[in-house]
């Protein structure tokens, strides 16, 4: 942990005033959580604070206290900009193209690129909530209940349940302080990560039929017309992902996911001790950790997954 950029954060935080903090397109449940923790923070502190999420907040989440003050784009009326769970600020979206460096950059993920003017990178957390969990009372925030929810939302949804191979002693200490202010984690655990939408479950059925297994890669492909059939709203997996996670025998599990714009989006997990997926990532300008990352890559879904899946090979060595 570093003490300076702490207490830099501090001081820079209680100067502010008015507050603009982002998180990432296509967000998850600690993009979503990390936010509404600090922004809601900030506000009972006093500040004026909008809250952004380009792409809104998906309906699954929406139940979080606080989920409705979460707008799409920013007021440029600001005097401080923070980014959370942001590994690179293109992952803010285009809305903040031209807004200038942000303030305060927290995050957790080992391929941040420091982009910030102070950044909190702390990769051995399990998530940027986790972080936050840690940070909030040293910067004189209290954590209410909606907070914790929010907070503890972040830690449950990165880790799985606590099923991550990160999972540490001192994240399941994070969730019981969390828990001690009120939240009923067993909620949050069913509404986040087991609890499907009927569309959802029929976009996962048409995932899992098309799941694939060669060279110690299992993967599944879910097209545009998947997402129509099913009448799913996301642009995203609705965290097929997950399930593959758990299918046996395998070193790497990966979701191809078509997007409208002639876009794919990718997502590596680790399947086996000692793999690392970030750097196949990296490689296609995207970012995560050892155990899971995620690229965004241009191109049509045969091309990029016939590239994808020859550079994964390549790179860990398959």
């Amino acid at each position: 942990m570093d003490h300076q950029i702490t207490g830099e954060i501090k001081n820079r935080l209680a100067v502010a005033k008015k507050i603009v903090i982002a998180s990432h397109v296509r967000p998850d449940g600690d993009a979503i959580g990390s936010l509404l923790g600090l922004g809601l923070a900030l506000r009972d502190a006093g500040k004026s604070v909008q809250m952004i999420l380009v792409d809104g907040v998906p309906s699954s989440f929406k139940y979080l206290e606080g989920s409705e003050l979460i707008q799409k784009e920013p007021d440029k009326d600001h005097d401080t900009f923070i980014t959370v769970d942001c590994a690179d600020f293109k992952r803010v979206g285009k809305a903040f193209e031209n807004f200038g460096q942000p303030d305060i950059n927290i995050d957790h993920h080992v391929t941040n690129e420091k982009f910030g003017k102070l950044n909190l990178i702390e990769a051995d957390e399990v998530a940027t909530a986790a972080i936050l969990t840690n940070h909030l009372p040293e910067w004189g925030l209290k954590i209410t209940k909606p907070i914790a929810a929010a907070l503890l939302t972040g830690v449950i949804t990165d880790t799985l349940g606590f099923r991550t191979s990160n999972t540490t002693p001192e994240s399941l200490r994070q969730a019981a302080t969390l828990m001690e202010s009120g939240v009923d984690m067993p909620e949050i655990y069913m509404r986040s990560l087991v609890r499907k939408t009927f569309p959802a479950a029929k976009y996962w059925g048409a995932g899992l039929s098309s799941l694939e297994s060669k060279h110690g890669i299992v993967w599944g492909t879910l097209t545009v017309a998947d997402r129509k059939s099913a009448g799913y709203g996301g642009n995203d997996d609705a965290d097929l992902i997950n399930m593959i996670s758990a299918i046996d025998g395998n070193k790497v599990g990966m979701v191809f996911v078509e997007q409208n714009n002639n876009h794919v989006k990718i997502s590596w997990r680790a399947l086996a001790p000692g793999v690392d997926v970030s750097p196949v990532a990296k490689h296609f300008q995207g970012g995560g950790h050892a155990a899971a990352a995620g690229a965004d890559i241009e191109g049509s879904l045969s091309e990029v997954q016939k590239e994808v899946l020859k550079k994964t090979r390549e790179l860990l060595s398959l």
